[in-house]
């Protein structure tokens, strides 16, 4: 009898655990950003009980043959909230989904996405599926549900379906969809999508704009590589993967706090000092990033791993 009450309340407990919690309490808005061209802005900060674990930008591109959606968010909660904003502009289906990297905040939404259109293509690049065979996704169900307190549980991984690389092109509708790749950026995995048509380029995480970003999986060399030919793509409606869309100043200021960051490191690096004496040297020519989120929790880390890539490039 023990035994069958202990199996009982297992059973019961993992009920709780799979039993899909609310949507997200928050009404967020879609703002177009250029024709046809959507944005859901998401909060700033980490994933936590209070945002339900939404934190990215998702997008939404409408055209005559459907609807495109770029990282739909780290939940099938996000997700399906993403697919409601959709239907307040258009009721054509999703034919097409862009995940720009492996971090699960920007693609677990994926499933909310397939549930409703199973015959939807969703692209990521070939480095990135690779990772979420590996268990990057298991791995991000567990963060997120971690970080949220079991506001994203009932999410399941959803991997992309079709892999893409630095010049692939995509039409949905007329409408072009260009993949940009150039090496190791954020990730090793990282794509950017321009919409040459409209003059829109959609960064991923290779930005932030007014957040501060993690690179411990990354290139300060290659994410600065990977900005400066953002600018020179042509668009003027940057998206950035957290932060305000904006115009090239999206992608700017984080390519040059970046770019301050490697050279200050550098600098000091050849007068012979470690990663934990240049960060008081280093901090007072950052200043113009001290109020972007996360500045406080991550300048070290990113002063670390500067270094790292200065002393693998000098030996």
């Amino acid at each position: 009898m023990k035994i069958l009450l202990l199996l009982a309340a297992l059973l019961a407990s993992q009920a709780v655990v799979a039993e899909k919690a609310p949507p997200l309490k928050a009404d967020y808005v879609a703002k177009e950003v250029a024709g046809g061209v959507f944005v859901i802005h998401g909060p700033k900060g980490l994933p936590s009980p209070e945002n339900q674990g939404f934190m990215n930008n998702p997008g939404f591109v409408v055209t005559p043959a459907g609807v495109v959606v770029i990282d739909p968010g780290s939940s099938v909660q996000v997700g399906e909230m993403v697919l409601a904003q959709i239907r307040k502009h258009t009721d054509r289906p999703v034919v097409a989904v862009f995940n720009t990297h492996v971090h699960g905040d920007h693609w677990l939404g994926n499933q909310a996405i397939f549930e409703a259109f199973p015959k939807v293509k969703i692209y990521a690049h070939p480095k990135m599926m690779e990772r979420v065979e590996q268990g990057a996704g298991v791995q991000w169900l567990e963060v997120m549900l971690d970080l949220t307190k079991g506001a994203t549980a009932g999410t399941k991984v959803v991997s992309a379906n079709t892999s893409v690389n630095d010049g692939g092109n995509i039409e949905v509708g007329g409408v072009a969809f260009q993949v940009l790749h150039d090496g190791k950026s954020h990730t090793d995995n990282d794509i950017m999508i321009l919409l040459p048509q409209k003059k829109v380029v959609f960064l991923g995480d290779n930005a932030g704009y007014g957040r501060m970003l993690r690179l411990n999986d990354g290139s300060f060399l290659g994410n600065i590589r990977n900005l400066n030919r953002a600018v020179a793509s042509g668009a003027t409606v940057f998206v950035p993967g957290h932060g305000p869309t904006a115009g090239p100043e999206a992608a700017t200021e984080y390519r040059d706090y970046l770019q301050a960051v490697y050279d200050g490191v550098k600098e000091f690096f050849e007068d012979d000092l470690s990663d934990f004496e240049i960060k008081p040297k280093l901090l007072p020519r950052l200043g113009k990033w001290r109020d972007w989120v996360d500045f406080d929790s991550l300048v070290g880390s990113h002063i670390s791993l500067a270094y790292l890539e200065v002393e693998a490039a000098e030996f």
